[in-house]
């Protein structure tokens, strides 16, 4: 999952959002959520006329239980206000999505209200006027929402096509998702475990369980709970985009809160009020979250396989993997085998230890991790696209460290030293941080947010 950060500031830590998901999330209700919270609506449709779709906005504050929130429809020229009526009155979100098991280039009804293949979304994405990261992000979202409706329709992913609104709504919410974060200069996201309803939806392929096929596919590692009420508490947009902006899923993390914003679903019976709500703060610099920590020893295992068992492990998740000499009983020389993970993570985790190595045994300990605030910039260098690690300890010193793999492909593209592509990709980073914490940068923040790639604690 591609994603992005932003640097942290001097004055107190890097921006925080996070999404309290109490009654589940959609695509509509993570931009009302940012408008709430102070993303100017106007900014916001001039980004969005940069799609070339025909679309309007429509924002309204509503009450959804004892709640206020804003909420947003997408309106499309064409579209009779009889089939906006029904789908305002569906139980299921109208940003859902699904393949076409025709040729993407047959005409369908859906066509007539918009509908659109993975490949045409594509192009138009990609020639669209908006920021590169707005674009990046918006591109790796939709990439993940056709990738699980191929999966779970058993088709090429070009093949899958977009319909229920014509896929208007959902590339508006999309992007819009992209621009907002972008516009208010967030440099991470967490998010609270997704509740999920139970029961059945209406599609145009005949009627489908929820979670909705697609909406399960793209949960797969995300923390869930039961809802326990017949609704689509999580559509497929929404899962689409929590799986490509969330760094961390967690309770609320420790921040101080700046701003509440409330985004609101479709009016429903039952269960809480059907809204997402929204937080944006600064992170401490020194932070605090919880790890699981999995050790093994072995001394049989060929230790050609390691570089294998490492890289299945941090595929599965794993922040850190060590590998430690040990003498162990007998006098047999031996490895302690040593990760670092999410505690949600501990079983899959202690899975591959087991098919991996030669183990029969793994011991697990959670413990507490204290963290500095770190972050991760995309420079530009004249070797191409870095990634730099930024570590801030609140007392304005930033610790830069240009990403390894990055850096060895770049040198290996253009037969550079692999030093020289190391300092020019700091230099750049270091560059832009200093004018960023500048009172001007800072009193110019958001309007415009470049170099933007994700960073997750490790």
């Amino acid at each position: 999952m591609s994603r992005r950060s932003s640097t942290a500031s001097s004055a107190g830590g890097a921006r925080l959002l996070h999404l309290d998901a109490f009654s589940g999330i959609a695509g509509n209700m993570l931009l009302g959520a940012l408008l709430d919270l102070g993303l100017p609506r106007a900014a916001l449709e001039s980004d969005l006329r940069g799609l070339g779709v025909p679309f309007r906005l429509q924002v309204k504050r509503v009450r959804r239980g004892a709640i206020d929130a804003a909420h947003v429809e997408v309106l499309v020229p064409g579209r009779p206000a009889a089939a906006r009526a029904r789908r305002r009155r569906s139980a299921h979100r109208h940003d859902h999505a699904h393949p076409d098991h025709a040729h993407p280039h047959e005409a369908h009804a859906a066509d007539r209200d918009g509908g659109r293949s993975w490949k045409e979304i594509r192009a138009l994405l990609g020639r669209a006027k908006l920021a590169a990261p707005v674009r990046d992000r918006a591109l790796a979202i939709f990439e993940g929402l056709a990738a699980s409706e191929a999966r779970v329709h058993g088709l090429p992913i070009d093949h899958v096509h977009f319909h229920e609104v014509g896929a208007v709504d959902a590339i508006v919410d999309v992007a819009g998702a992209a621009i907002g974060l972008d516009r208010l200069g967030i440099a991470r996201v967490t998010c609270s475990p997704l509740p999920l309803g139970h029961g059945t939806v209406g599609t145009a392929h005949g009627t489908l369980p929820l979670p909705a096929p697609a909406t399960l596919d793209l949960l797969r590692g995300i923390p869930v709970v039961p809802a326990g009420i017949a609704w689509e508490t999580v559509t497929p947009t929404g899962a689409a985009i929590v799986r490509g902006v969330v760094d961390e899923f967690c309770m609320l993390p420790a921040m101080r809160v700046d701003a509440i914003g409330h985004g609101a679903g479709n009016e429903r019976s039952g269960g809480l009020p059907n809204v997402l709500r929204a937080l944006t703060g600064r992170e401490e610099s020194f932070a605090g979250d919880r790890v699981a920590v999995l050790e093994t020893h072995v001394d049989d295992l060929n230790p050609e396989h390691f570089d294998y068992v490492m890289e299945r492990l941090f595929e599965a998740g794993a922040l850190d993997v060590a590998l430690m000499h040990l003498q162990m009983k007998k006098n047999r020389p031996g490895f302690a085998i040593r990760v670092v993970a999410r505690p949600a993570e501990r079983a899959v985790l202690a899975a591959i230890l087991f098919a991996e190595s030669t183990t029969l045994g793994v011991r697990v300990a959670e413990m507490d991790r204290v963290v500095l605030a770190r972050t991760t910039d995309t420079v530009r260098t004249r070797f191409g696209p870095i990634r730099v690690k930024l570590a801030s300890d609140g007392a304005g010193r930033v610790v830069l460290s240009a990403e390894y793999d990055d850096c060895k492909r770049a040198a290996r593209r253009t037969g550079a030293p692999l030093r020289d592509v190391v300092r020019a990709a700091e230099e750049a980073a270091r560059a832009i941080h200093a004018e960023s914490a500048t009172p001007r940068a800072r009193s110019t923040r958001g309007r415009k947010r470049p170099r933007r790639v994700n960073a997750r604690p490790r």
